[in-house]
């Protein structure tokens, strides 16, 4: 684990690749290295040692077309005194801030501290929030949930060919932008889980859809995965006295239908299922109060299926 502050970036990355473009681009102006030095507020020997090149920068900044265009903007309003060092300084403090608001210097922060992959900005330019906080937590579930999933072998024979996909949604959703769930979908491969990616929120449509759809009904569900439908899992469902409903397969206005049969009996149904159409699998949604809830209840069904049945 590192500990690192953005600011810490900003200081030990941006900063130096910023003087080492400013006096390349000075000197080309016919700046000496001393009138560069003091405007930079180096030492000479600091100046020299960026324009022999043994000092460059941080190559994830320098190559920045942004950076380069302010570099050469401030540089010319030197070489002109069409910009002086109040100016200049606001320049380049304006551009820290855009960099820090998932620029480079977030990006940099993120490869620094990997506990900030896809939070950092939300952390550093927003401060921490409940939100966010929550965001977090729904992301971790749902890592947690796939890793179980994928580490089960008797799930495989049950995913359907068009992909597993678990999936939480945060309390408020109302969109599948709210809701996290893996990219591109979990696929049987060599006998194996495959996880082509890590959560992320909007990765879903139809689990999405379908978890809103039931949310609506009991909005503790918040969790759920799609398996293939087979008797024998109905069968298991229904021996370990967990509530089952079928609804109709087709996609349009599938959300209202699945709403109006969660809501049609004594408590939402934690299994929901159809027997597919033309061009559609059928599917079965295994729900839960969180994503890994989902998961333990469908790996406790599958894992009473006999093998011989799940077909």
């Amino acid at each position: 684990m590192t500990l690192q502050l953005p600011s810490e970036i900003v200081v030990e990355r941006f900063l130096p690749t910023a003087r080492a473009m400013l006096a390349t681009e000075l000197a080309d102006k016919g700046f000496s290295q001393q009138s560069i030095a003091d405007t930079l507020g180096l030492s000479q020997a600091a100046v020299s040692k960026y324009l022999s090149g043994e000092q460059t920068g941080d190559p994830r900044f320098a190559d920045n077309a942004k950076l380069e265009a302010t570099i050469s903007h401030i540089a010319e309003g030197f070489a002109d005194d069409s910009i002086d060092d109040y100016e200049a300084l606001a320049e380049l403090l304006e551009l820290v801030r855009e960099f820090e608001d998932r620029g480079p210097i977030c990006a940099v922060h993120e490869e620094e501290m990997p506990a900030l992959d896809g939070m950092g900005c939300d952390l550093c330019v927003r401060g921490q929030d409940t939100l966010v906080e929550t965001e977090r937590a729904v992301l971790r579930d749902v890592q947690e949930a796939v890793r179980l999933f994928a580490n089960t072998s008797v799930v495989v024979d049950h995913i359907p060919n068009v992909g597993t996909n678990v999936a939480m949604a945060l309390p408020d959703a109302e969109g599948a932008t709210d809701v996290a769930a893996v990219p591109g979908r979990i696929h049987a491969m060599r006998g194996r889980a495959n996880v082509p990616a890590d959560p992320e929120f909007g990765a879903s449509e139809h689990v999405a859809t379908t978890i809103q759809a039931v949310m609506a009904v009991d909005p503790d569900l918040r969790g759920a995965l799609n398996l293939r439908t087979t008797d024998a899992l109905l069968a298991a469902a229904e021996a370990a006295g967990v509530q089952t409903a079928t609804f109709d397969a087709e996609y349009e206005d599938r959300a209202e239908r699945i709403e109006a049969v969660a809501g049609d009996g004594e408590g939402v149904p934690r299994v929901l299922y159809h027997e597919g159409a033309f061009g559609i699998e059928p599917i079965t949604y295994v729900f839960g109060e969180t994503a890994s809830d989902a998961v333990d209840t469908a790996i406790d069904l599958l894992e009473s299926v006999p093998e011989t049945t799940t077909a």
